[in-house]
């Protein structure tokens, strides 16, 4: 009886981990009463909203973290591209928007004339950085980014909890095997005492619920280091797992939510994008401007004054459709720079124990009863067996 007792502890752990986090999607006949979704998916957008607040309200700065890039290195990192980019830019418009003076003009004063413009890229670059980092909060929603990651991917959220909390999932299990054999001996005694049938199933079912429920609360508390007996030191593992947490959801968060591509999408295309757009446009048509002042009056001349505002305004608006891949050439550079992974480690290891706790803590809490009461169920069906195999 211990050791079938240990084997229910086990196997309703067991059940209750992959009930934790699959299937991703409802699988039954009636959402949400007869079937069942995995824990963490069903609670994804709950967990996300949590998940992204504390990442851009406790874990990272976003003018902290804008300041790490030099201007000067981004601009020299993408200048090739960036100069193939205005190139192309410049040849589009012009023969868009006066392709008789375009196709008079000697190939070198085509050249010269793209080649003055292409002079003021790196300041425009230096001039868009600084904008960006003066104002991050104004043109950057951090936790949107997050935010988008995380429902992007309908896997990712599973990921991240699952792969951070593997060794809180294997103590739940071993757990499991503990306490049921403990249990299974005073089982034991209660069966050999009053030969009552109903005594299996009772205890089967106490086994489930008792040991489903201790293992969850000892994955967490006590939230301190404490002594039991005032001799065995006992902390819950996940505090206890603390630095090398942080460490793994730093890299995770780095490698598959904060990243560069994501943080450009989200300034280029997020819900704050529209005044960093309306900024680099204006950037783009001074420059256009500065750098076309020697011949300005003779285009306007020739193409018209009204016709030279809307070459410029042509420039800016073509200009936003390179400007993601051109940026994404400095990936390697800014990822290194902005060094998210460690910045979230450093500063994971900075909050309170329930700050701390909220990163595992969503993915248990709503549903936890849930998880216990089939463990409940599974150990009474099996007690229920054990009688039957001993009455027959």
């Amino acid at each position: 009886m211990p050791f079938i007792a240990a084997a229910i502890g086990y196997v309703t752990k067991r059940v209750a981990i992959e009930m934790m986090f699959r299937p991703l999607t409802f699988v039954g006949v009636w959402k949400p009463y007869l079937g069942w979704q995995g824990v963490v998916p069903r609670g994804s957008a709950r967990m996300i909203r949590i998940s992204a607040r504390l990442i851009t309200t406790r874990l990272i700065d976003p003018r902290e973290i804008a300041d790490r890039l030099d201007a000067d290195e981004v601009a020299r990192r993408i200048q090739g591209p960036l100069l193939m980019t205005i190139e192309e830019i410049a040849r589009d418009v012009m023969e868009r928007y006066h392709p008789q003076l375009w196709e008079m003009l000697p190939v070198l004063a085509q050249d010269l004339i793209i080649k003055q413009v292409q002079a003021g890229a790196p300041v425009m670059v230096k001039k868009i950085m600084h904008e960006i980092q003066t104002d991050i909060g104004e043109v950057l929603d951090v936790e949107q980014v997050a935010v988008d990651a995380l429902q992007r991917d309908s896997e990712l959220l599973v990921r991240l909890v699952r792969d951070i909390s593997r060794p809180e999932m294997a103590f739940i299990a071993r757990c499991g095997i503990y306490f049921g054999f403990a249990l299974g001996i005073v089982q034991t005694i209660v069966w050999g005492l009053t030969q009552e049938p109903l005594i299996l199933p009772i205890f089967g079912a106490t086994i489930g619920w008792v040991t489903d429920w201790l293992a969850i609360k000892l994955v967490f508390f006590p939230r301190e280091r404490t002594r039991i007996l005032g001799i065995f030191p006992f902390q819950g593992v996940f505090q206890r797992r603390r630095n090398e947490v942080a460490k793994q959801y730093g890299d995770l968060v780095a490698r598959e939510v904060m990243t560069v591509p994501n943080i450009i999408d989200g300034i280029l295309r997020g819900p704050k994008s529209d005044r960093l757009l309306t900024m680099i446009q204006r950037i783009v048509q001074k420059t256009v401007d500065e750098q076309a002042s020697i011949a300005k009056p003779f285009v306007a001349i020739a193409v018209g004054t009204k016709r030279f505002q809307e070459m410029k305004h042509a420039a800016a608006d073509k200009a936003m459709t390179y400007l993601g891949d051109t940026a994404l050439r400095a990936e390697p550079y800014a990822t290194e720079a902005l060094d998210i992974g460690n910045t979230i480690a450093t500063k994971m290891n900075r909050l309170t124990r329930i700050e701390y706790e909220g990163l595992l803590r969503p993915a248990f809490r709503q549903d936890e009863w849930k998880l216990i009461a089939v463990g409940a169920f599974i150990g009474g069906l099996v007690g229920e067996l054990q009688v039957l195999l001993l009455l027959h």
